[in-house]
């Protein structure tokens, strides 16, 4: 024995490779053993162990005769040899050594054929070697032929079919597959948990099984029977949680966590309650959950990841900050806290602290989308539109595949980067170079399709080219010739450029008298609104409001309304549909900036709109319309600089905007430099030119026209008076 001990000391262990469990059944399955070092004595054997216990307290034992004790004897030895030859294999690394073992089973259950024990530790050993788990099924269901209620032998079939379950899932096996192994388990476990019904493991793998089964009544019930039998159990409140969370009831998961004290829970439970109240949109009770994780597990990554994700979410910038920081110095190689901290700067407005962070972060990854995005976007912020166009170039390309083929996620990433690029490329008045980026999103199909189309006709109309919209409409249309929002799209092309019965009339085509008319009612309404037919649009309108359920949706159909009863100068109702649409999304950028614009431009209440306005450019600073509506509130506050200050940004933004320019001249204007604003309001006038009519207001051109024609006199008279004397 002592040369058995050397060697086990000094030479290589055998590893017998066995597949894991799958990852839904780490928490509840019993980790598997491998082959165990034992001393090379054959008590020292559990199958020995237990055959002779089973022998001394047997009736039938104590009357053997003296050849069954004979017999029983050797198997006895034959068990004692395949144990020196597991404990060889372990401490030999040899295989040959696992094929003697089972060779002497098999002897001592020739000795012995009707041990049960004998039989559990054969097929024990089968399931633990390579190769091997159909002797090991074969042999645990031949020995419940004679012992059907055999727990040792149920057990090991339970762990063959999850074994198999979840190397066909690794695999990818056809469902069939899959299925059966799941059957078979479930098959296992239930008569296991029948025979041992105090195990609450048992039953906890049988309530996952059921859980993957998708029988959630099963799983429920094994659960909470688990729950009754340990009401502290970590894993069986978790697994309750989660198997609500999957079905859909988000408050039941929560409530299964509250129902622990307080001072019972732990960090795990603390964690699912939290992520239960991210999801039913509690962010105030998410933070206080994951802080109670936080602080019983200190420095827990995944859980300080989760507190600022909830922190940020609920505008907590700078508490999220201090978590985002403490990850970054936990785990400095990893970008995702670098990009969340320059997130928090942007949104805190110090964009080129944020973009030095979001540098950090590529240069830790120069793959990493969101990083890359993130860059792109502060560039645009800054106004270095050539250095945003490259970065999304770069990103377009490190997304592209030469086949052209994309899965729905990489068309999804590609799309955003290549939407971005035609966005930076219209603020730089190339319409062209959009378009042939728009290309690239139609070209792919699906919904970037769609996307390209409505960024092409949006290209089309910012360079006036309106028939050019109207074919790209059209193509759209043949192409996906049953999309309902391509036909809208075309529907509102052609009321726009003069052919407003043909789009109505295609508009109207689409209502199926069903919920899905919604969308249908509201475009038409926006092409009535846009064609001042203020009753038709009021009905369009109308008919959407029953079919508007969501808060979302009702917040836009106040917001249309509101733009409604503006066009119409009904300003009182305009700006109760726009404080309604406000009371329902406080955050809602495009109702603050109309509601603030509209306040302003009436030069009412100027503090108030200031607010609406700044938080509307400090949610899209890239909007050149909001950065026109704050340079324009700076203005009536008379507060120039700042109002120059954005109404520059507003016009490199929005070149061919009309009122940009015409707002720009006003204030060179007020500050003395009428030159200047003789050539805004003329750019002013050039960009009304080439308008459609349906986005010129009556009056306005006669308004600015006014306003140059004042403006050229004072120049004249200026001209004239410090002109040089003419010889007569």
């Amino acid at each position: 024995m002592g040369s058995n001990k050397k060697r086990r000391g000094t030479s290589r262990m055998m590893t017998l490779k066995i597949q894991s469990l799958p990852t839904w059944l780490k928490i509840a399955a019993t980790p598997l053993l491998l082959l165990p070092v034992v001393p090379a004595r054959a008590q020292s054997s559990p199958a020995a162990a237990n055959t002779a216990s089973h022998a001394k307290s047997s009736p039938a034992a104590q009357a053997a005769t003296p050849a069954q004790l004979s017999d029983r004897a050797l198997a006895y030895y034959h068990v004692a040899l395949a144990s020196v030859y597991e404990d060889q294999a372990v401490s030999e690394g040899q295989q040959d050594f696992i094929n003697r073992a089972i060779e002497e089973y098999k002897l001592a259950l020739n000795a012995d054929p009707g041990s049960p024990e004998l039989n559990d530790a054969l097929a024990d050993l089968y399931f633990r070697v390579p190769g091997h788990a159909h002797d090991a099924e074969v042999t645990a269901r031949g020995l419940l032929k004679t012992s059907p209620n055999d727990i040792d032998a149920h057990k090991l079939l339970g762990r063959i079919y999850l074994r198999q379950l979840g190397e066909g899932q690794n695999a990818g096996a056809p469902e069939s597959t899959t299925s059966q192994a799941l059957d078979q388990a479930i098959a296992e476990f239930e008569k296991i948990v029948a025979l041992q019904p105090k195990s609450v493991e048992d039953r906890m793998v049988l309530g996952q099984l059921y859980t993957v089964k998708h029988d959630s009544k099963k799983a429920e019930t094994q659960f909470k029977t688990a729950q009754a039998i340990e009401p502290e159990s970590e894993e069986v409140v978790l697994n309750l949680a989660r198997l609500y969370a999957e079905s859909g009831d988000l408050q039941h998961a929560a409530k299964v966590v509250e129902d622990v004290p307080v001072n019972d829970r732990t960090a795990k439970m603390e964690f699912a309650l939290g992520a239960a109240y991210d999801q039913l949109k509690q962010p105030k009770d998410a933070i206080a959950a994951y802080q109670r994780a936080a602080d019983m597990e200190p420095g827990d990554l995944h859980t300080l990841d989760s507190l600022a994700q909830a922190l940020l979410s609920n505008n907590q910038l700078d508490e999220a900050l201090k978590q985002y920081k403490q990850l970054a110095e936990a785990d400095p190689e990893n970008p995702e806290a670098l990009v969340h901290i320059s997130e928090i700067q942007r949104r805190q407005s110090k964009y080129e602290d944020a973009l030095a962070t979001i540098r950090k972060a590529r240069k830790l990854d120069p793959t990493n989308l969101e990083a890359g995005y993130n860059e792109g976007l502060l560039l645009d912020v800054l106004g270095r539109f050539d250095e945003a166009a490259q970065t999304y170039s770069t990103m377009v390309d490190l997304t592209s595949h030469a086949n052209g083929a994309y899965t729905e996620e990489e068309k999804n990433n590609r799309s955003i980067f290549l939407e971005r690029q035609g966005a930076i490329y219209l603020e730089e008045n190339k319409p062209d170079q959009a378009v042939a980026v728009y290309q690239k999103m139609i070209d792919m199909g699906g919904e970037s399709s769609l996307r390209g189309y409505q960024g092409q006709v949006d290209a089309y109309r910012d360079a006036r080219q309106f028939d050019k919209a109207i074919e790209v409409s059209r193509k759209a249309v043949a192409s996906e010739p049953k999309n309902r929002d391509l036909k809208l799209m075309l529907a509102g092309e052609l009321a726009d450029q003069g052919k407003a019965d043909e789009g109505l009339e295609l508009a109207k085509g689409l209502i199926t008298n069903t919920p899905d008319d919604r969308t249908v009612w509201l475009a038409m309404g926006q092409i009535d609104v846009r064609l001042r037919r203020w009753k038709d649009a009021e009905d369009a309108f109308d008919k959407a409001d029953p079919l508007t359920t969501k808060k979302e949706d009702k917040t836009y159909m106040l917001f249309l309304r509101g733009e409604l009863a503006e066009r119409q100068k009904h300003y009182e109702p305009a700006e109760q549909y726009f404080r309604q649409a406000l009371d329902l999304d406080p955050a809602n950028a495009m109702t603050l900036n109309y509601l603030g614009y509209m306040l302003a431009d009436k030069s009412m209440r100027l503090p108030e709109a200031l607010k609406m306005i700044r938080k509307a450019v400090d949610l899209e600073p890239m909007n050149g319309a909001y950065l026109d509506s704050l340079g324009w509130v700076y203005f009536k506050m008379g507060e120039y600089e700042l109002a120059e200050d954005n109404l520059r940004q507003a016009v490199q933004r929005d070149q061919a905007d009309p009122t940009v320019h015409e707002h720009m001249g006003d204030l060179y204007e007020k500050t003395g430099r009428i030159r200047q604003a003789a050539e805004q309001w003329e750019l002013s006038l050039t960009e009304f030119a080439k308008s459609s009519s349906a986005d010129v207001e009556p009056g306005d051109v006669a308004k600015v026209q006014k306003k140059l024609e004042s403006a050229r006199v004072k120049l004249a008279n200026k001209d004239s008076a410090i002109a040089p004397g003419k010889p007569e």
